[in-house]
């Protein structure tokens, strides 16, 4: 693997709320009295080798999330799936975007984040002033909280690929990079049987400290929002502990590949590395000390596709199953 892989231990300073697990299992819950009603619809392309197709399933208080999924075109018996997150501000952005898992072998599930820019999914809910962006839009309560359905989505994600007849159940794991890391990480920990892990610089850890550590953006925002609303700092900090990525971290079971550039501004390291030594999971690290929110750019991509290869693409006996059926939605539960 590519990359220096000796982590420093790094203890975390975030602590959790007494309710956090009940907080959580009452929220998947609450997503699934909804029906997922997953749509599949095919999209014409120019493509030879593989199948693209617009997804829908219903996240978060029932609201549609858009999808694209990608397919290898010849395709025999189920697949291993990814479901793939972005970063700050993007969506699941154009039909063709992004090609190398499904190249590879993989149905990719290349996901919304709700009322973020290159996607077709808004967040329609209003939950009081921000500091004008995501990070802060309903921070006064974990059950406002922006992120609160942007994570249920995701994890009604994985369950969306998983009912799909082209995929394998038992081989989905999730990926991202930046705030895309963050919320893999998230659901790492949300889903127990998650067979895989692949994270690059996360966003969305550490953050009881994370608006003193970088005075970039998005972590900028927080240090906005406390310091235009001097009395809500506690509340909103209370708050952020339901959603860091350390204490999901501390739940997560499955493989993991995690990589960041010791050099990165956004995400800095010192956000990063308590999330990693959290991590309860099998982990492989990749650390790129002369590098910043990139982190190992191309080799981190090569370092995921042989790490998702040795976790994933080893198969069970299985037949093969018809190309014709490969895209019904089999039954799930609500």
């Amino acid at each position: 693997m590519h990359g220096e892989t000796d982590l420093p231990r790094t203890p975390t300073t975030q602590t959790e709320p007494g309710d956090f697990d009940d907080f959580w299992q009452a929220t998947v819950a609450e997503a699934r009295t909804f029906d997922l009603g997953v749509t599949v619809e095919p999209v014409p392309t120019r493509l030879t080798a593989l199948d693209v197709f617009d997804v829908s399933f219903r996240g978060c208080g029932g609201d549609a999330v858009r999808a694209w999924l990608r397919l290898p075109k010849h395709r025999t018996g189920p697949l291993p799936g990814l479901v793939q997150f972005f970063g700050y501000g993007n969506g699941r952005g154009h039909a063709l975007r992004d090609l190398r898992w499904a190249a590879a072998g993989y149905a990719h599930l290349a996901v919304d984040a709700r009322g973020q820019g290159h996607g077709d999914t808004p967040d329609n809910t209003v939950d009081g002033p921000s500091a004008g962006g995501f990070l802060t839009r309903g921070i006064a309560s974990p059950e406002t909280y922006y992120y609160r359905r942007v994570y249920t989505d995701a994890v009604r994600a994985v369950e969306a690929l998983r009912s799909l007849e082209a995929v394998d159940p038992a081989r989905v794991g999730a990926v991202g990079a930046s705030q895309g890391g963050g919320i893999a990480l998230a659901v790492a920990g949300l889903v127990p049987d998650l067979a895989a892990l692949i994270v690059q610089a996360p966003f969305l850890c550490e953050l009881d400290r994370a608006a003193g550590l970088s005075r970039e953006h998005p972590y900028a925002l927080l240090a906005e929002h406390f310091a235009t609303r001097r009395l809500e700092a506690p509340a909103a900090l209370a708050t952020l502990r339901y959603f860091d990525g350390v204490n999901h971290a501390k739940r997560a079971r499955a493989p993991a590949l995690l990589s960041t550039g010791l050099a990165d501004g956004i995400a800095p390291p010192a956000t990063v590395l308590p999330a990693f030594t959290a991590y309860a999971g099998p982990k492989r690290i990749a650390l790129w000390p002369y590098n910043g929110h990139e982190a190992g750019g191309d080799l981190d991509e090569e370092n995921a596709l042989e790490f998702a290869a040795q976790v994933l693409q080893p198969r069970p006996e299985s037949t093969d199953a018809p190309q014709g059926s490969a895209l019904r939605a089999a039954p799930h539960p609500k």
